[in-house]
């Protein structure tokens, strides 16, 4: 299956500041790509290139084998800023449309779109009536509606609350069943953890990891927690036997190294009248991250 985004060893620089460095980096059709960075990372500079705003010094980026920024591709191509701002004086549904039209999409997606990101009943609203979270999903909407093959989405769910959020991941793991490409840039960590099919994290501009989070995880070779559920009894003599830390009286959590994971599990599966439960805990994203963000920058990420 060929890539709907193919980024072929792209460097870009601003004077004497490297702002990629040769990252190659390829998303599958239906792929939802969680990219990582601190601010001044690459991130930014990547979307840049993608859209056609800015061209890379060397290397190329293309979007379903066309150039990026040309004719075609931009019209493969949507893209969710940060921060979005819309006319005050026009309605939701206004905006939708004229984002439809420049597409060269039907008038009547833009109310499917407005229907789909929870707009629907404000459609008729002006955008100057329309709190943060309204502005943010109308932003997705104006970025769905064309049914695009790549979605760029840069800290999209901004000002969102709990619930919307949710709506939003469900609607983006829809858009990617049906073979829409996504590369997602945010710093919620926590909620792109179960979401993204990847992750690839920069750092000063390289690319020191890409690869499903199990993958990472296991590279990374990160400690590991081992939470044991028990009797409060049992759980002094586990505290004492294992080390750790207590919670909640009833519970012991140990760490341990990878390697030292199997000979643990071993000896408390020796206590089955003492065990009620036992959960390993891998390492988050969150820990994952902050691994490879110190990680060596000339280091080549796994493909």
């Amino acid at each position: 299956m060929s890539a709907s985004v193919d980024i072929r060893s792209v460097s870009k620089s601003f004077g004497d500041v490297h702002a990629l460095d040769g990252v190659s980096l390829a998303i599958a059709p239906g792929e939802t790509l969680a990219l990582l960075g601190h601010n001044g990372a690459g991130k930014t500079t990547l979307f840049r290139i993608l859209l056609g705003f800015i061209e890379p010094n060397s290397g190329e980026a293309l979007i379903d084998g066309l150039k990026a920024g040309c004719r075609q591709a931009r019209r493969l191509i949507s893209y969710l800023p940060e921060n979005v701002a819309f006319p005050k004086t026009l309605t939701g549904r206004e905006v939708v449309a004229f984002y439809a039209q420049l597409k060269g999409a039907a008038a009547s997606e833009a109310n499917a779109a407005l229907e789909q990101v929870g707009l629907g009943e404000a459609a008729s609203r002006r955008c100057g009536t329309y709190s943060k979270g309204m502005r943010q999903r109308l932003g997705l909407a104006q970025a769905i509606v064309g049914n695009p093959r790549i979605l760029l989405l840069d800290e999209p769910t901004s000002g969102l609350d709990p619930l919307s959020r949710n709506d939003f991941y469900q609607l983006i793991a829809g858009l990617a069943e049906q073979g829409t490409s996504v590369l997602l840039s945010s710093h919620g960590l926590s909620e792109l953890e179960a979401r993204a099919s990847r992750v690839a994290i920069l750092r000063q501009g390289h690319l020191v990891a890409d690869g499903p989070l199990a993958m990472l995880q296991r590279d990374a070779r990160l400690p590991i927690r081992i939470r044991v559920k028990t009797k409060p009894a049992d759980a002094e003599t586990l505290h004492r036997e294992f080390g750790g830390r207590r919670i909640n009286g009833a519970s012991v959590e140990v760490t341990c190294e990878p390697d030292e994971k199997m000979a643990i599990l071993a000896a408390l599966h020796q206590r089955p009248g003492a065990i009620a439960d036992i959960e390993v805990i891998p390492p988050s994203l969150d820990e994952v991250y902050r691994h490879y963000s110190r990680a060596n920058p000339d280091k080549e990420a796994r493909s």
